[in-house]
């Protein structure tokens, strides 16, 4: 069977590392951003997880050639008012500043007198093909942002989101093995839908 090459589109090591590891049983090559450095990266615009997944998807297909996958994620805090959403990873300003992203998150709950906040992580996975075809899932995974700082696994907020669901309950998602985190993940469960899709669609 033919291996078909995949630009997962993210510049995040940690999410490309459980993106790959999901994706592992499927005939697929995995390709990053580092193989196309000269690329700049599109600008996210979007109001929604689902618009801004499709725009990365179409423009690196665009741009490379390649099938491109693309994910928008983030977490909805409800004291927040859904607050950083789609800004999750600049919520501090500027992009990818995993530390004051939460110095942020827990200076915005300070300020509004609480110290936890029910929760959710969303994320809207998109996968645009050679021929132009165009895939989308979702998945989100419910919890409680609080402290204290647990675990030294995972990224982002994970240290301070403690998962309320299932046999996991009450552990931070930076607790959890690479393993365990598949098993709940909002990552994890759109991309158990779009490997569906993508076995009954392209492959």
């Amino acid at each position: 069977m033919k291996m078909l090459k995949i630009l997962m589109a993210t510049g995040n090591q940690g999410k490309l590392r459980e993106m790959r590891e999901m994706l592992s049983a499927l005939p697929v090559e995995i390709l990053s951003l580092k193989d196309f450095p000269e690329i700049p990266e599109p600008i996210e615009d979007g109001a929604t997880f689902e618009a801004n997944s499709l725009l990365k998807a179409r423009y690196y297909r665009e741009k490379t050639g390649c099938a491109a996958m693309a994910d928008d994620s983030g977490l909805e805090v409800e004291a927040l008012g859904g607050a950083p959403g789609v800004h999750s990873a600049r919520f501090c300003g500027h992009h990818g500043d995993d530390e004051a992203n939460n110095e942020k998150l827990l200076s915005e709950l300070a300020a509004r007198g609480v110290t936890e906040s029910k929760a959710a992580y969303r994320c809207v996975l998109s996968f645009v093909g050679l021929d132009g075809r165009e895939l989308t899932a979702a998945g989100s995974c419910e919890g409680i942002v609080k402290e204290p700082r647990k675990g030294e696994n995972g990224f982002g907020y994970d240290p301070y989101f403690y998962v309320t669901e299932g046999k996991l309950s009450g552990r931070t998602m930076a607790e959890l093995t690479l393993e365990e985190k598949g098993t709940i993940s909002h990552r994890a469960r759109a991309m158990e839908k779009l490997k569906k899709m993508l076995e009954e669609n392209v492959l």
